[in-house]
C-alpha cells in the first residue's frame, strides 16, 4: 500500500488566501491596468507601473477589509 505525503509541509490544510483577498487583488490590478492605481497617501503618490506594488497594493487594501491574508513579514533592520 502507498502512502502519499501532503504537499504542504509543516502547514495546516486550508487556503493561505480568502476569495474577498484575491477579488481585492484582481480588482487592484485592473485599476494599475487603467493607469488610476495611485501609491501613497494624499496627491503626493505617483502612478503604479509595478505589476508586484499593484498586488502588494491589493494585499493592504484587503487587510484593511478584514480579509483573510497572513500577516506581513516585518523588515529586518
Amino acid at each position: 500500500m502507498v502512502q502519499h505525503r501532503s504537499t504542504s509541509r509543516g502547514r495546516s490544510r486550508g487556503r493561505k488566501y480568502g476569495k474577498a483577498a484575491g477579488k481585492t487583488v484582481a480588482s487592484a490590478m485592473r485599476r494599475k491596468k487603467k493607469g488610476t492605481l495611485k501609491s501613497g497617501r494624499g496627491g503626493k503618490g505617483g502612478t503604479v507601473k509595478s505589476r508586484k506594488q499593484a498586488i502588494a497594493i491589493g494585499l493592504s487594501e484587503a487587510r484593511k477589509k478584514g480579509a483573510k491574508v497572513p500577516r506581513k513579514k516585518a523588515s529586518s533592520r
